[in-house]
């Protein structure tokens, strides 16, 4: 299995475990359905430039901010503020198992789950081992 499928199958888990916690708490499917896609609001920061777009992007589609809000309101009883965490959770989980990775200041579709990404990487590493054999031989 490549880590590409494994980062999938782990927003497919986080995506299934904010849905229990969320059903288990018995929050609003309503509220769930109204706030899913709110996250995606953070693309508008392209609308600047495509630097502050992944900015954006990326401090609303990482993990931090929700799971920090869920522990806070798992520590003041707070059962609101947890379904909203678990909401933004569930959307992150959601993105990341379609594909829909953090975003690099280069251009939109250019993410850490970007394939063509990792094959520039292996590229350029197979670039500078030539290099270098080429250093060591003297050619």
């Amino acid at each position: 299995m490549t880590p590409r499928t494994l980062l999938h199958l782990e927003g497919a888990t986080v995506l299934a475990v904010s849905l229990l916690s969320y059903h288990r708490i018995q929050a609003s499917w309503l509220q769930f359905a109204l706030l899913f896609l709110v996250p995606d609001i953070s693309i508008l920061g392209y609308a600047a430039n495509v630097r502050v777009g992944a900015i954006t992007y990326n401090a609303v589609h990482c993990y931090i901010a929700p799971l920090i809000l869920a522990a806070g309101s798992l520590g003041t009883n707070h059962p609101a503020i947890l379904s909203l965490s678990l909401i933004w959770i569930a959307h992150i989980g959601f993105d990341r198992m379609l594909g829909y990775g953090l975003k690099y200041p280069t251009r939109f579709k250019d993410t850490h789950l970007n394939p063509a990404r990792h094959a520039l990487s292996r590229n350029r590493a197979a670039l500078l081992r030539r290099i270098d054999l080429r250093q060591m031989t003297g050619r």
